[in-house]
């Protein structure tokens, strides 16, 4: 179990790096660029927008599904015709309440028209995580690793046609940019769809009422965390639109291009939690230990989220001028404090999906619901003072928060050993790397170079304190 972890760690790693970095720092930061903050903050609030209703798309059913088909296998027949019918009805009732909020709160023309096509993509987004949580959930980590790059890497190859192609005169729209996604989770979806009715008795959609009921049942806890969660990781760029009728497309779009670093990040600690989950559901079904998964998974994702956000904060101003040509200033500012929240939101792919495994949605939920309430408040007393800042402010209290209650709480119902020297070398790595930094940034050299050493030292750090153990890892892969 240890092997496959890491092997498939490994493979949906080097998958991601080939084609997600360019995808965010190459296309959809040029997109920003060419179409403007203002244009951008448009889409992307209206995005988040639709990102909050997810909960009616997917009801927690992903989740749920991922941690079933683990435990159970055979579960994959029998439910997979019943829960794609059943996602379909909830397509429909997403885009009704969807686009019914965005007439009631004052959505322009314009706005309602993108909010159909991002409410269809957002639809064919869910369909391919329902979709890859059965492939996962058969531990065919391969394929799924595939086929979390697939929809990317077709966006890259549509949108580097639309960018530097000179198929048109006409000034790149944003509007493209949503077709192209439209286009790329079609096909991916459609890829995926087959490859999972080939590993089931798939033969025509069958939706029975009881079948319903028992899912709603079964996934509702699972459905109200994604609610909760969504509520306070994606209402930011929303409320800056809504609070600030003068500029908030403005600051929309300022917040996006700090975030789209930590987006990125992101995407690689998510990318532990889509192996671990599966993972963690079979040991706890079998009665086995999970101190070792937790223990190796932490340790590699905390070790590079201090890197990563230690070099970032330093960085920040050298980062975002690399990256945008205007209110670079501004986007360093709020980079600086969203990047720091990775540590927390690390920790969180960890033991929130330990916690999911272990079917602890009760006390999930609970934190999540303080999340939100946190969130939405700093964000309303903050966001008029401080604009695009203040909502950064209010998600690096909210990740914290919710990161720290969720470590006590794994402690509490998983009772690990202490390991007190492991703890104290945690806050020794910390201060050794903000050390290195501090000393890398007083160097007369170009500030890449800096960046480089930064990194090397810091990593050379982490095996001096036997935080991270090449040796295992070769040995581990060699002999599985």
């Amino acid at each position: 179990m240890r092997r496959k972890f890491l092997t498939n760690l490994g493979l949906l790693l080097f998958l991601n790096f080939l084609v997600k970095p360019f995808w965010i720092l190459g296309i959809d930061r040029t997109v920003q660029n060419i179409t403007g903050p203002e244009e951008y903050g448009f889409y992307a609030s209206l995005l988040n927008f639709t990102f909050i209703f997810n909960i009616l798309l997917d009801f927690g059913i992903t989740n749920f599904n991922n941690r079933n088909i683990a435990q159970n296998s055979q579960l994959l027949n029998k439910h997979f015709s019943g829960i794609v019918s059943f996602k379909l009805l909830l397509g429909i009732l997403f885009f009704v309440v969807t686009l019914g909020v965005g007439l009631i709160i004052g959505y322009k023309p314009r706005q309602m028209q993108f909010l159909m096509i991002l409410g269809f993509n957002q639809f064919l987004t869910s369909f391919i995580l329902y979709l890859r949580s059965n492939i996962s959930g058969i531990l065919h980590f391969k394929t799924d690793s595939v086929i979390s790059v697939l929809d990317r890497l077709i966006m890259i190859l549509i949108c580097s046609v639309l960018l530097w192609g000179r198929v048109t005169d006409q000034p790149f729209r944003i509007e493209w940019f949503v077709y192209a996604q439209t286009i790329a989770y079609l096909i991916t979806a459609v890829i995926a769809f087959g490859i999972v009715v080939r590993k089931s008795a798939f033969k025509k959609l069958q939706l029975s009422i009881p079948f319903a009921r028992m899912i709603i049942k079964q996934s509702f806890p699972y459905a109200v965390l994604v609610l909760l969660m969504a509520s306070y990781n994606r209402i930011d760029s929303v409320m800056l639109e809504r609070l600030l009728p003068d500029n908030g497309d403005m600051q929309a779009g300022i917040y996006a291009s700090a975030y789209r670093l930590l987006d990125a990040v992101n995407m690689i600690a998510y990318l532990f939690s889509v192996i671990l989950l599966p993972m963690f559901a079979k040991l706890i079904k079998e009665k086995l230990s999970v101190e070792w998964l937790v223990k190796l998974s932490f340790t590699l994702l905390f070790t590079a989220s201090i890197i990563v956000s230690a070099g970032s904060y330093f960085y920040s101003f050298e980062l975002m001028d690399l990256l945008y040509v205007s209110h670079v200033t501004e986007s360093s500012n709020i980079f600086r404090l969203l990047i720091i929240g990775f540590i927390p939101i690390a920790t969180t792919y960890i033991f929130g999906t330990l916690l999911t495994a272990n079917g602890s949605m009760k006390a999930l939920n609970i934190t999540a619901f303080l999340g939100m309430i946190i969130n939405i408040g700093l964000n309303f007393w903050l966001i008029p003072k401080y604009f695009a800042i203040g909502s950064a402010y209010a998600s690096l209290v909210t990740q914290f928060v919710t990161g720290i209650i969720q470590i006590i709480i794994v402690q509490r119902q998983f009772k690990f050993h202490i390991n007190k020297k492991f703890l104290i070398t945690l806050p020794v790595y910390v201060a050794g790397v903000i050390a290195i930094n501090i000393g890398t940034k007083s160097l007369s050299l170009a500030w890449e170079t800096r960046f480089l050493m930064m990194m090397a030292f810091s990593l050379l750090l982490a095996i001096a304190l036997k935080l991270f153990n090449f040796r295992s890892l070769f040995e581990l892969i060699r002999n599985r």
